[in-house]
């Protein structure tokens, strides 16, 4: 008797054990889940060749689904500084977070300063698209104020199209003449030559929108006939932020005084004032 008690107590034991190891089996219902794998999209981004930024620029990276309309990043990252070049990158993303019917890009963005780098095509990544080992070539986009100086230069190829007026001021040693170039009766344009004698000589180009200062280029020079010593730029956005403020001189540029590109603003709204007799238009 004895001894069929304690075959039965083993017989017992055994079943809670193998009870035991099922809750850990990878095919039972209640089996443990393993963590998320962990991927990554790697590569490298170059610029074309010749190349440079600063050691402020940085590079960021962005892993998104644009199958979908105000879809959320799977991954973002950015590599801070970014001025060796090429740079490499490495953004993980959570494999479990893939939509498998998405159509995955990772969009690149380097920035110098007002410089923004960036592909002229996406690169397809995930769901049967390579995502190691790419290559990211970036190309540079126009600044914030070469955008507005390329549109003031398209204006001031239509100028002679548009109306004309002109005036002259002749003061205590000074000689001032100009053009107004009008356009649907709404100033545009306005060219003036300034003789200051013995001082110098200035011909500017002034360009307005809604009757605001919007670019002024000037050129001063030792007279009337001479070659201009120095060229200076600057542009306002339809707000007032100044985005460009250059000086061209000697063949180099170099950046324009904050001062020097507000005296130009007051410049351009002087003129305004005095060729439109205060009304602006």
């Amino acid at each position: 008797m004895r001894r069929l008690v304690w075959s039965l107590m083993s017989v017992a034991a055994l079943a809670l054990a193998g009870c035991g190891n099922s809750s850990q089996s990878p095919e039972g219902g209640n089996a443990a889940q393993a963590p998320a794998a962990a991927n990554q999209v790697t590569g490298q981004v170059t610029l074309p060749e010749g190349s440079s930024v600063s050691a402020t620029a940085k590079l960021d990276l962005t892993l998104i689904d644009v199958s979908q309309a105000d879809s959320k990043p799977l991954a973002t990252k950015t590599v801070e500084p970014a001025n060796t070049l090429p740079v490499s990158f490495e953004l993980p993303f959570n494999a479990s977070d893939v939509n498998p019917q998405g159509m995955y890009v990772l969009q690149a963005t380097l920035t110098d300063g007002d410089r923004a780098y960036k592909p002229h095509l996406q690169t397809p990544v995930l769901n049967g698209k390579p995502s190691t080992g790419l290559t990211v070539q970036l190309f540079p986009e126009q600044t914030p104020g070469e955008k507005e100086l390329a549109a003031f230069t398209s204006v001031q190829k239509q100028i002679g199209g548009m109306k004309i007026s002109n005036g002259t001021k002749l003061e205590d040693k000074v000689s001032r003449g100009w053009q107004v170039f009008r356009e649907a009766g709404e100033v545009k344009f306005i060219r003036e030559d300034v003789d200051y004698g013995d001082k110098g000589f200035t011909s500017t180009d002034y360009a307005y929108k809604d009757g605001k200062p919007w670019v002024v280029v000037q050129q001063k020079k030792a007279s009337r006939e001479g070659k201009a010593s120095s060229t200076e730029r600057a542009a306002w956005t339809a707000d007032g932020n100044l985005v460009l403020k250059t000086n061209e001189q000697g063949g180099k540029s170099s950046p324009l005084a904050d001062d020097e590109a507000a005296s130009l603003q007051k410049q351009a709204q002087s003129i305004l004032n005095l060729a439109t007799g205060g009304k602006g238009k």
